[in-house]
């Protein structure tokens, strides 16, 4: 496995192209109702895409990214990108975090520090971690595969090759989204690989299994209305994605303003918000953004969905790896403790909590750390 150390380094020319395409974007008309339930409002699109052009600085986004050490590495033949933030406390313990769709690595840049030199963030030297946040395939700045086979099975087959080359035999895994998909397969099927335990922000349990309990509580009578609601209003993307995702790649790849649209969408919906801009600023949603346009991976991330999508809710098999799960309330689907626990028959850490979303990490960041923190304390 070669390990090759990467710099983000976007060209002029790209930025001139993003800017210029932008200026010309054909716009659609605008929705027939007054909130969003058509979709994202025409007016705010037209805002973020006007600010994108004239206001937006990549070159903030790209040096914040270089603060860190990038490397790629390649698993069976696929270069993959990630940030290697090592700690400085000798006793860490190495941790690999994955995002999902429509994040990136971008969500973990307020974390990271605190994560890997807790000391410098008013926490406990015991707590650092070694600190490996890789980019799935197909995203960011990872290889696009170009044969079929890059299921979540795989990337978590991938990920623990990822770590040993990277020097941790033995380690901890975090995720939310695809990256909890991942980091639960690694739980279930890669123990033996060398993980060692896993956090989760995002988890799923069979509906059945809550049933065998007994009768539902309030709180999860309300969890089954949103994963209700969830496959009637809003799962339409994950279908395009997960059967058509070659057709969906066309638009995403021609036009930023539909790049834009098709991910900022789901950062309102998923965060318990009105708005998108009360959770995150503008430029933190850009940077995300961005991140997709220019690497050109609307298509290629999509296509994760073709390959894993079928699993999601079909595959419950127990996970017996020592686990925490952090439930943030605003979250797309949720569930309780003891509906977790018929599926992570291994937790040793349960948080209700009291406010955040999908996109935890960015959305309060320092939220999540205390959850990583105090969630894998008991699993080291």
């Amino acid at each position: 496995m070669t390990i090759t150390p990467f710099r983000v380094d976007i060209s002029d020319d790209d930025l001139k192209d993003l800017r210029e395409r932008l200026a010309r974007t054909r716009w659609p008309d605008a929705q027939t109702v007054p909130d969003w339930s058509q979709g994202i409002p025409l007016d705010y699109v037209r805002e973020v895409c006007q600010y994108w052009a004239n206001g937006y600085d990549w070159r903030r986004a790209e040096a914040r990214l270089n603060a860190f050490d990038h490397v790629l590495v390649n698993l069976d033949g696929l270069d993959i990108h990630a940030i290697h933030a090592p700690s400085p406390e000798p006793n860490a313990t190495p941790l690999i975090m994955t995002h999902g769709w429509p994040g990136s690595i971008v969500e973990f840049l307020d974390v990271i520090e605190p994560l890997r030199n807790p000391a410098a963030h008013g926490g406990d030297p015991a707590d650092a971690f070694h600190v490996v946040c890789p980019s799935l395939p197909g995203y960011g700045f990872s290889a696009k595969p170009t044969v079929s086979g890059w299921s979540v099975k795989k990337i978590a087959a991938e990920w623990c090759n990822l770590m040993k080359a990277l020097g941790y035999p033995r380690f901890l895994a975090q995720g939310g989204d695809w990256g909890s998909l991942v980091t639960t397969v690694m739980g279930t099927y890669n123990q033996a690989d060398g993980v060692d335990g896993i956090h989760l922000n995002f988890a799923l349990a069979k509906p059945e299994s809550l049933m065998e309990l007994g009768e539902p509580t309030p709180e999860e009578m309300g969890q089954l209305g949103k994963m209700g609601a969830y496959v009637e209003q809003e799962n339409g993307y994950a279908q395009q994605q997960s059967t058509r995702p070659q057709t969906l790649g066309y638009s995403l790849a021609d036009s930023p303003a539909g790049q834009c649209a098709w991910i900022l969408e789901k950062f309102r919906a998923w965060s318990g918000v009105d708005h998108p801009e009360e959770a995150f600023s503008r430029d933190h949603l850009l940077d995300n953004i961005s991140l997709y346009w220019l690497t050109n991976t609307g298509a290629s991330s999509a296509r994760l969905y073709w390959e894993s999508m079928a699993m999601v809710f079909t595959d419950f098999s127990e996970c017996t790896a020592p686990s925490a799960y952090s439930n943030f309330p605003h979250d797309v689907m949720t569930i309780s403790e003891r509906w977790a626990r018929t599926r992570y028959t291994g937790m040793r850490y349960f948080n209700q909590m009291e406010t955040g979303g999908h996109f935890a990490a960015m959305q309060c960041p320092e939220a999540f750390v205390t959850e990583v923190r105090n969630g894998l304390r008991p699993l080291r």
